[in-house]
C-alpha cells in the first residue's frame, strides 16, 4: 500500500496473480473496496495492544470430560422382530453394485 492508498497498478497485478481478467471499472470498484479493508484493517489494529491477549471466546472455557462407561446395548430379540430380513445374527439386504456375495 502507498501512501495514496491502493492504486490500479496494484489491483492490476492482484486480478493477475488471481487470473482475472479485470475491466477498468472493475480496477477501480476494487481498488476502493480493497482501500475501505485496509482502513478497516488499519483502525483494528491502532486498537490492539500488547496487555490484552488474544481470545476466540469472551470468557474463559474448559473442556468437560466424563468417564466412558461400558453399557448394555439393546437384546437381540428386541429388534429382530422389527427387521424385514435377519440372518445369522445380521440384518440380510439386498446385494447393491453387483458385489459377490
Amino acid at each position: 500500500m502507498t501512501q495514496d492508498g491502493i492504486n490500479a497498478e496494484q489491483v492490476r497485478h492482484l486480478g493477475k496473480l488471481a487470473r482475472l481478467e479485470l475491466t477498468s471499472e472493475e480496477v477501480e470498484h476494487y481498488a476502493a473496496q480493497l482501500e475501505q479493508i485496509l482502513s478497516a484493517i488499519t483502525s483494528i489494529s491502532a486498537v490492539a495492544t500488547q496487555e490484552i491477549p488474544p481470545t476466540s471466546h469472551p470468557i474463559p472455557m474448559e473442556n468437560v470430560y466424563r468417564d466412558d462407561l461400558a453399557l448394555p446395548g439393546l437384546e437381540l430379540a428386541d429388534f429382530v422382530p422389527g427387521a424385514p430380513a435377519f440372518e445369522d445374527d445380521r440384518f440380510r439386504v439386498p446385494r447393491i453394485l453387483g458385489e459377490p456375495s
